[in-house]
């Protein structure tokens, strides 16, 4: 449903269609800016795809758990402005004073300040500096500890109701600060069992045995070691989940009747064998329309289809990614409309679930068979446009200025107030 307060200006579906328009066109023109090849300051895929996924969290964060104190009062649309503009600036710092600075003092491999000078000294045993930089370990750690953050941020608003810090009388920013930690706890442990025993593996192999960090235990269950594996079923976890919060309407959790925290659990437990499901199913089928000389060229790049699985589990998520723009914009600017009259009946979860699916694969037509990863997006396809294209990150920067306009401008000036 539209935000309470508020009705699109122009109607449905015309307020959607111009908004979806917009986000469009923002996005691909500060694409162009900022990492299009062909642009001005090429940073593709790295460090954009970092400062990008920091600034969905950081939204997510203030946005969710904060309420957007402490200008939710501040009138539009001088709020979103100062929010957006802070926004960017918190990102900035959380990325190179929090994680490059301050984690840097016990943690390299999460600051890329710190590789660099050991580089530098020729103290990171195989690379030298420039290799360092191509390689941005620290960056994609960083943004490794992001992906999970996706989930493990807003799902105590969305499947535990906020549960254990409301119900309670704490005003903002105590709440808000409250809920942070209790995510962080959350992310903190998914971050340690999911991603560092990659970078173990990482540095263990390239600079030197690895002691301090453990290598990845998840060899046996996929059949290879790389991170992608996580990558695969995590995104198809935090679609579910945002889908849930989005065209769903809460549906089907709104089945369990169960009292917080169980019913959180329960759902927070299906949500990954589901995800696990789908990610697998993915894996499995989509061999059937990939090129085969992209299979073949996989599969000559490492023996045991090992690069050939690495690469599926994470196509696997780029699938997922297509989904995103449309369910946001289908919920937050054409609110949910479709052919019945009751929103939040099943007909409509079907409707728009359906929808959705159709929606994506024909995004994704576009993006891989019909070009727009090459000719919109200077995405550096090569020979194989299947394993570079890169979808995941374009599709990520399509949703932030449709997220920030509904989270920080509350809708304007696509919605007016009743």
């Amino acid at each position: 449903m539209a935000a309470a307060g508020l009705k699109p200006r122009w109607g449905q579906p015309l307020t959607g269609i111009i908004s979806f328009i917009c986000f469009l066109g923002i996005a691909l023109f500060l694409w162009f800016i900022f990492s299009d090849p062909r642009g001005p300051v090429k940073s593709f895929p790295y460090p954009f795809v970092m400062y990008l996924a920091m600034m969905i969290l950081v939204g997510v964060v203030w946005h969710l758990l904060l309420g957007d104190w402490p200008f939710q009062d501040m009138k539009q649309p001088a709020r979103g402005i100062v929010q957006t503009l802070l926004a960017v600036f918190i990102s900035w710092f959380v990325i190179h004073i929090v994680f490059y600075k301050l984690f840097g003092l016990g943690l390299n491999f999460m600051s890329q300040d710190n590789l660099n000078v050991l580089a530098a000294a020729g103290q990171a045993g195989t690379f030298d500096l420039a290799t360092m930089k191509a390689n941005h370990f620290a960056e994609s750690a960083v943004v490794c500890f992001v992906l999970m953050g996706f989930f493990t941020y807003p799902f105590a608003t969305i499947l535990f109701a906020k549960w254990p810090v409301r119900p309670s009388d704490l005003p903002q920013p105590q709440a808000g600060l409250l809920e942070i930690a209790w995510c962080s706890f959350w992310t903190l442990i998914a971050y340690v069992v999911l991603i560092v025993p990659f970078w173990g593996l990482v540095f263990g192999t390239s600079c030197g045995t690895s002691f301090g960090l453990n290598t990845p235990w998840w060899g046996g269950i996929a059949g290879f070691n790389h991170l992608h594996w996580v990558f695969g079923w995590w995104e198809w976890s935090i679609v579910i989940l945002f889908m849930t919060a989005n065209v769903w309407r809460m549906k089907p959790w709104t089945l369990i009747k169960l009292a917080q925290p169980m019913k959180g659990l329960v759902s927070v437990v299906i949500i990954m064998v589901v995800s696990y499901i789908i990610a697998l199913l993915c894996v499995k089928i989509a061999p059937l329309w990939l090129p085969q000389d992209v299979i073949h060229h996989l599969q000559q790049a490492k023996p045991n289809d090992a690069e050939l699985l690495r690469f599926l589990w994470y196509h696997s998520a780029e699938i997922a990614g297509f989904s995103l723009i449309f369910f946001l914009a289908w919920h937050h600017y054409f609110d949910d409309m479709g052919p019945m009259e009751d929103k939040d009946s099943w007909a409509g979860f079907w409707f728009r679930t359906v929808g959705v699916i159709v929606l994506s694969a024909i995004s994704y037509i576009l993006f891989y068979y019909l070009g727009w990863g090459e000719w919109a997006l200077g995405n550096p396809h090569w020979e194989h446009k299947f394993v570079y294209g890169e979808s995941l990150v374009w599709n990520f920067w399509w949703i932030i200025p449709l997220l920030y306009n509904e989270w920080f401008f509350h809708k304007w000036p696509f919605y007016v107030h009743e």
